[in-house]
């Protein structure tokens, strides 16, 4: 299945908006801060049913709900959609919920009402920050993987590090050194599993399933481009390496 949102998502989807695609381009927005005010809210709404309240802390807290993790609260999620919604809403932030996918996630809310000299910082809870490179080249591969798999028809599609790193070894004339280091990605691949990204599985180190959260988080359609250009940057920064070499001897 192929999704293709537009809205400001809470892992800042990597898309193509008509201009050339560079490492800047690309930000991932972290876990919303200050999220534990929100506990507040059970005093505050009084209409509010109290297994409405349990949930919009959790994705207060969190950020993202995962019905393979939580099916109770992912069910609440959808129970009490309307009242999420709402509230989300007061503070510039919105719900999106994939019930198929079984995935509810808070994102920000275009602001229609703010004044022309206001920034997006201050309208919203989740704050942005540049991606770097080397996050980006993971989060691709896992894109690119998580697309292939679910082609075949897998319903829990998953990746171990080896095989990670082999999908990452085209890239590595791009990451400023002369070979993977394999501490650094599984610090990385670490924080995608913080992220929800990623989860772990019981009894196995070093594989994890892929969440459906990659699909907001990269966007199908500008895949194969973004692939592409990288491609394209690596081999030539591998033959600039090369000529250098040669010259050398």
């Amino acid at each position: 299945m192929t999704t293709n949102h537009s809205h400001n998502s809470f892992f800042s989807m990597i898309k193509n908006n008509g201009e050339e695609c560079s490492p800047e381009k690309e930000d991932l927005e972290p876990p919303i801060e200050g999220a534990k005010e929100y506990e507040s809210c059970e005093s505050e709404d009084s209409e509010m049913p109290h297994e409405a309240k349990r949930v919009l802390v959790h994705l207060m807290r969190q950020g993202v709900i995962i019905s393979a993790q939580h099916q109770k609260l992912f069910e609440l999620v959808c129970r009490y959609e309307t009242y999420v919604r709402r509230h989300l809403s007061e503070v510039f932030l919105q719900l999106i919920l994939d019930r198929k996918s079984g995935i509810a996630f808070v994102a920000s809310l275009e602001n229609e009402f703010a004044s022309d000299d206001s920034d997006d910082e201050s309208t919203s809870l989740i704050s942005k920050r540049t991606l770097p490179l080397y996050d980006t080249l993971i989060l691709l591969v896992l894109r690119k993987h998580y697309q292939e798999r679910e082609s075949t028809g897998e319903q829990k599609i998953t990746i171990d590090i080896e095989r990670l790193e082999s999908y990452l070894t085209p890239f590595v004339p791009l990451t400023d050194h002369s070979s993977l280091d394999r501490k650094k990605l599984v610090a990385r691949v670490k924080e995608m599993v913080r992220r929800k990204i990623l989860s772990t599985i019981r009894g196995s180190e070093d594989r994890y399933e892929i969440t459906p959260i990659i699909r907001y988080v990269v966007n199908a359609e500008f895949l194969e481009s973004m692939l592409a250009e990288y491609t394209n940057l690596a081999s030539n920064a591998d033959n600039a390496a090369c000529l250098k070499d040669e010259e050398m001897l």
